[in-house]
């Protein structure tokens, strides 16, 4: 499988030939260097390692940057590994670029970490309703739970039970973006819809 390691922007909207505003959202994809080429023989399966986004050397393992140096390049904050890449003819040092991978009209996966909310309640957490109309001797806690479960029996809680707790932060894949516009210059997509997390947060693009 393709794919990039890309940093999201923000959000912006394009107007189609009908004149139909679309919802995009901006992200940048440097080119990443390829770092590791895993073949059959040597690891057991073929994959390729991308990497991107310039770290400085001081806040590097001394490991990762004798693993960086043999590809010819600086110490990177992000490494990707993809099995079955398609341009097997790809060395170490070579660079990856946006326009090698994807067209206008591709359909693409987006990764990313969705944000942290913190410790949220079930309204906010699970869309609970509340108790609105404050039935059955409820008073003040309209927010609240309800009963999470039987008595005597089965006398525990049962997991996977839905209850407060915290929010986000976790990754999160949106499926079949279509890819809406290409700038190869300035390394940008603009994939139509919205994908996970914050403005800033490193994404992986795959098609």
């Amino acid at each position: 499988m393709n794919g990039l390691i890309g940093k999201k922007i923000g959000m912006t909207s394009i107007f189609d030939e009908a004149g139909k505003n679309i919802s995009c959202t901006v992200v940048e994809a440097e080119p990443n260097v390829v770092t590791q080429v895993k073949t059959q023989d040597s690891d057991g399966y073929d994959a390729v390692q991308l990497a991107a986004v310039d770290k400085r050397e001081k806040n590097s393992s001394q490991a990762l940057v004798g693993h960086f140096k043999k590809a010819g390049t600086g110490p990177k904050r992000k490494v990707k590994e993809f099995r079955n890449f398609d341009f097997a003819e790809k060395a170490i040092g070579d660079l990856v670029k946006v326009d090698e991978l994807f067209a206008e009209g591709d359909f693409v996966d987006v990764s990313g970490t969705t944000k942290g909310k913190g410790f949220q309640g079930v309204v906010k957490r699970h869309n609970f309703k509340g108790v609105n109309d404050a039935t059955h001797g409820q008073h003040n806690r309209q927010r609240a739970p309800g009963s999470i479960g039987a008595a005597s029996t089965p006398s525990k809680v049962i997991k996977g039970m839905r209850m407060a707790g915290r929010t986000g932060g976790i990754t999160v894949t949106t499926k079949n973006l279509e890819v809406v516009k290409i700038f190869p210059d300035k390394n940008l997509l603009l994939i139509k819809g919205a994908i996970p997390g914050h403005k800033g947060g490193y994404v992986i693009i795959q098609k």
